[in-house]
């Protein structure tokens, strides 16, 4: 599996804890961005239909479906982030 963070290659053949981190970068292993049921347009965006919602999709969890994905998906927070002070300043100027 890859971090959805920063894109390292992990070793899987050993089970992953839900409190397990990257050794690259520090950010938890078994979450919702490393799962191969993560789908941002499936509803909760899980493809896994029994799965409890878990809101946070970066922080460790107690899924029980979790499967790390053989997929490399490197979330970019630096784009949510720009799009989100943008449509800040756009609505910020509306109000004035």
């Amino acid at each position: 599996m890859f971090c959805y963070k920063c894109g390292k290659e992990i070793n899987t053949n050993d089970r992953i804890g839900r409190q397990q981190q990257c050794p690259e970068c520090g950010a938890f292993l078994h979450c919702c961005l490393n799962c191969e049921f993560y789908y941002p347009n499936a509803y909760h965006q899980c493809r896994e239909s029994e799965a409890e919602f878990v809101s946070d999709k970066k922080s460790g969890n107690f899924c029980s479906y979790f499967k790390p994905s053989s997929k490399k998906n490197i979330v970019d927070d630096k784009r949510a982030e720009e799009a989100r002070k943008k449509l800040d300043e756009l609505f910020k100027n509306k109000k004035n």
